[in-house]
């Protein structure tokens, strides 16, 4: 099991990105969560199939829905063994 953290920077608040990404995310099996944060990015950490992972980076970076994407930095961390995939407020 493969454990990433993402922070998404572009237009990605506002713009249904977080629902469009746990929708993807529960699609392939993957659990983690998706926060916007106060500076306008998304964080994201996902963990799950590292196939699975690189599916969902490939999603994200082509900016589902309205969302304009315009970086993603991605560092790989320790897995915490999460429920769900959930949005968090």
């Amino acid at each position: 099991m493969k454990c990433i953290h993402l922070l998404v920077s572009g237009r990605v608040q506002g713009v249904f990105f977080r629902a469009n990404v746990k929708n993807k995310a529960s699609e392939l099996g993957l659990k983690g969560y998706a926060k916007n944060l106060p500076d306008g990015n998304v964080e994201i950490v996902a963990e799950g199939d590292e196939d699975k992972i690189k599916d969902l980076i490939d999603f994200i970076k082509k900016g589902p829905g309205i969302a304009s994407v315009t970086g993603v930095q991605v560092k790989h961390k320790g897995p915490e063994n999460f429920k769900s995939f959930e949005i968090i407020r």
